[in-house]
């Protein structure tokens, strides 16, 4: 059996092509994801702009439906977690101030979604009586 100890001649291309399908879809665990090692990739377009009393978070989705998007607030960070047929989306963005997370209002239309929630101020006086 003449081939039997020599390597597939093709095996080196199809490890190629799985090996850049992965990167494509963010199927490998070192896809680019940033900061949380999620292992999604992280190519979400997100805009975070701090106005005087609140603060406003602008997200890319591409692709997704508005029943598909779930948020969370704990006060200093905002998950987005939503899906697509295509893709995955799992964004944690940590806010540049404390902010009252029952505050919060969302609206998404054409794949962009806007996320607005109000700052709590500064530490609050407290009455002697």
């Amino acid at each position: 059996m003449r081939g039997d100890d020599r390597d597939d001649p093709f095996g080196d291309i199809f490890d190629e092509i799985e090996r850049m399908m992965n990167e494509m879809t963010g199927a490998s665990a070192g896809s680019g994801a940033v900061g949380d090692g999620s292992g999604f990739a992280s190519e979400t377009h997100v805009d975070v702009y701090e106005e005087d009393d609140r603060i406003r978070v602008v997200a890319d989705l591409p692709g997704v439906g508005k029943e598909a998007i779930e948020l969370k607030c704990d006060g200093e960070t905002l998950t987005i977690s939503a899906a697509s047929p295509h893709r995955e989306y799992d964004e944690r963005i940590r806010l540049p101030a404390r902010v009252d997370e029952h505050s919060a209002s969302a609206s998404f239309n054409n794949g962009i979604l806007e996320v607005t929630v109000d700052k709590v101020g500064d530490s609050a006086a407290i009455d002697v009586e």
